[in-house]
């Protein structure tokens, strides 16, 4: 079994493992039973935005983190089972979408591209700079704003940021094995008999053999559907201009950032445009279904009052007695 497969495989072991054992825990119920009643994708869900709505009650500590994020992957995973038949047909027109942009758009675009690359040694110092932010650097970028949260203590932007990462994995893992499964051949694989690259879809069990040289490309070859890098900055990005879409330029910043990095994967050869278009929709979908789901999670938290406790003074048979009252809510 290749690299990636032993991936998909350990992933199919320990996401169920993760979710069995938090089952128990009566916050995912609660999770579960409000998404029921909510179209997390549908854009029917109103969240709270306001600063004062993330707050010491409704933050996000490493026991609730690890929770949020079993209950994304799972939620995430079993969308279809619940899908409506109006999310159907929108997943259908998605897909006749998809299949044009294989037939008609994935050469012509492949083309156009290396035409750039060849005519601008710019275009490929730019392209690959800006790649880095769908991989390594956004790491860093999601780094920094925790420490602008913590250190500013502005919790909305330390809870973006937890929420960002909680996508960012949620995206992952699923276009992981979605790579796995369709095993497409990506643009930077030339056929040595042929010298020419084609989009085909290999499936799960395809190895490459050895050319005449002994030359044998490696799984990379043929993980390109969908883009990995464009799906998790699409999923991040989706998170933040969620939570700040009250600014102007916020969903603007995000969504431009993700396009650049998607537009980048093409102009690296690395992707398909029909990939980068999958990246980019599954990206958004697991961003918006994990920010709806922490505000599903800051509703029940912000429903939950706390137990008080107060000092009385009594005035009994002529004299002062103190005395405690202890609330249970």
């Amino acid at each position: 079994m290749n690299k990636q497969g032993r991936l998909f495989t350990w992933l199919l072991i320990l996401i169920p493992s993760l979710l069995i054992a938090q089952q128990k825990d009566t916050l995912i119920k609660k999770l579960d039973s409000l998404s029921n009643k909510t179209d997390s994708v549908g854009g029917k869900q109103k969240n709270n935005l306001n600063a004062e709505a993330y707050n010491e009650n409704t933050k996000i500590t490493v026991h609730t983190y690890f929770i949020l994020v079993a209950d994304d992957i799972k939620q995430q995973l079993t969308s279809p089972f619940r899908a409506t038949s109006s999310d159907w047909l929108k997943v259908g027109g998605f897909g006749l979408i998809t299949t044009g942009c294989v037939l008609f758009a994935d050469r012509p675009v492949n083309r156009l591209a290396m035409d750039i690359r060849n005519k601008s040694s710019a275009s490929v110092s730019v392209s690959t700079y800006v790649t880095n932010f769908g991989g390594l650097y956004e790491g860093y970028t999601l780094a920094a704003f925790a420490a602008y949260g913590y250190i500013f203590k502005k919790e909305k932007t330390k809870t973006t940021t937890f929420l960002a990462t909680q996508a960012y994995i949620s995206a992952a893992i699923i276009e992981t094995g979605l790579k796995y499964l369709t095993g497409r051949q990506r643009p930077s694989y030339y056929d040595p008999l042929t010298g020419k690259n084609s989009p085909t879809w290999h499936g799960p069990l395809f190895q490459f053999k050895k050319d005449k040289n002994g030359f044998k490309p490696d799984n990379t070859s043929y993980s390109s559907f969908p883009s990995g890098h464009t799906t998790v900055a699409f999923a991040a990005a989706t998170v933040f201009a969620m939570e700040y879409k009250n600014s102007t330029f916020a969903p603007i910043v995000a969504y431009s950032a993700a396009s650049l990095i998607g537009l980048s994967r093409l102009m690296q050869n690395a992707h398909w445009a029909s990939d980068v278009l999958v990246g980019a929709v599954l990206g958004y979908l697991c961003g918006r279904q994990v920010v709806n789901n922490y505000h599903r999670y800051s509703k029940i938290q912000s429903a939950k009052k706390k137990n008080t406790i107060s000092f009385t003074l009594n005035y009994f048979n002529g004299s002062l007695l103190p005395g405690f009252v202890y609330k249970f809510r």
